[in-house]
């Protein structure tokens, strides 16, 4: 899988604008691993490797210092054509005997939308493509995002949530988490729990646009992904790979296309 250079069209004043997009931030996956054994994978910004798992293993209470640590390593790997890192913490004799322990604790509750997973393999799966020919009108964009923030009930207390809502062309179904991983997983148990096809409309998120969004986007069978900040590089490739439309920074009447602009009438 190649990685895709960023295009989009813009939907702005009621037309379309041939303008380029902003750049997309950087995102890889990274694992921790400490005297071998892979701790965690988190999906990162390939930046500051040593600080990353120097931090992890305080905060997780994998190492009590950093006087526990005698040695770092950053190791570039591939898995499926996409660029990963390894960052290796080697520690002083007679600590690592406590790491598997540690490990089963600590293995679910850190990363950001991929709990539990302690391998890059797993954070990498296999791609799942999307054929639903659902289509919406790039009018319809601006009301989804709209109806979405209509929908936000907790984020009216408090504006530390994130919303993921299902637009069907009509009405929006709303969940809301602190994470916004979380929030489409609620929202993925919602549908299936009423029966109704995700193919048959578009996710709308109110977060920026990561990797494991679209990848759980597609497990659905959704087409269509729009959110309303930036969209990471690295989930542009998996989007047209995946066959999802991907709309971003979706704000009011405007919003960048960069996927599979079939489904948008008109673009």
């Amino acid at each position: 899988m190649k990685d895709l250079v960023p295009r989009a069209l813009r939907w702005e004043k009621g037309g379309w604008q041939q303008e380029p997009p902003g750049p997309s931030p950087e995102e890889c996956p990274v694992a921790i691993v400490i005297d071998g054994v892979s701790q965690a994978v988190l999906m990162s910004t390939p930046a500051d490797l040593q600080d990353f798992a120097m931090g992890f293993a305080l905060t997780e209470g994998l190492i009590a210092s950093l006087a526990d640590v005698t040695g770092f390593e950053e190791e570039p790997v591939h898995v499926g054509g996409h660029p990963a890192l390894e960052a290796r913490l080697w520690l002083r004799p007679g600590l690592a005997a406590g790491l598997a322990k540690r490990r089963r604790s600590t293995v679910g509750p850190v990363g950001c939308g991929l709990c539990g997973v302690d391998s890059i393999e797993a954070a990498l799966p296999a791609v799942v493509p999307v054929t639903s020919d659902w289509t919406m009108p790039p009018e319809a964009v601006g009301r989804a995002i709209s109806a979405l923030a209509a929908g936000q009930v907790l984020r009216r207390a408090t504006p530390a949530i994130h919303g993921a809502g299902f637009w069907d062309g009509s009405r929006i179904t709303v969940r809301e988490d602190v994470g916004r991983h979380n929030a489409l997983d609620k929202l993925a148990g919602a549908l299936a729990g009423q029966g109704r096809d995700a193919g048959q409309g578009a996710i709308v998120m109110s977060s920026r646009l990561s990797v494991d969004l679209v990848q759980k986007a597609a497990r659905i069978g959704a087409p269509v992904l729009i959110g309303a900040s930036a969209p990471t590089a690295l989930a542009l490739t998996w989007a047209e790979e995946a066959g999802i439309t991907l709309i971003a920074r979706a704000r009011g009447d405007s919003f960048e296309l960069y996927t599979h602009p079939r489904r948008i009438a008109g673009s």
